[in-house]
């Protein structure tokens, strides 16, 4: 388990409050960091986001909060509270708020 997550170890907790937005900046919390995989929760401010890159991973997206586009291979989700999309391993992909929102990542790696 990272560090980060070391203090919900074994307690309930939202989603949501496990991170706090930052004016004008993304925020992340790593709840899970192991060899196979982590869990990552962000906060991004209204217009913030990750300009399109690859990772060599499987991943899954669960929006918690707010409106987001993810584009995959340049084809844009728009995105809502209580979605989620899996974006495949090597593809491009992109990330950016249309309102302030969370998100939960959960990488899975080979």
């Amino acid at each position: 388990m990272g560090s980060n997550g070391a203090n919900i170890i074994g307690k309930a907790a939202a989603l949501r409050d496990l991170v706090a937005y930052g004016e004008g900046s993304v925020v992340s919390r790593t709840v899970i960091d192991r060899k196979v995989g982590t869990v990552t929760v962000f906060a991004f401010d209204d217009g913030q986001g990750l300009s399109e890159h690859r990772a060599p991973y499987d991943a899954l997206v669960y929006i918690i909060e707010g409106e987001a586009d993810i584009a995959i291979s340049q084809k844009s989700n728009i995105m809502k509270e209580g979605e989620m999309i899996v974006m495949p391993g090597n593809e491009p992909h992109s990330v950016k708020a249309r309102t302030r929102f969370k998100m939960m990542l959960v990488m899975i790696r080979e």
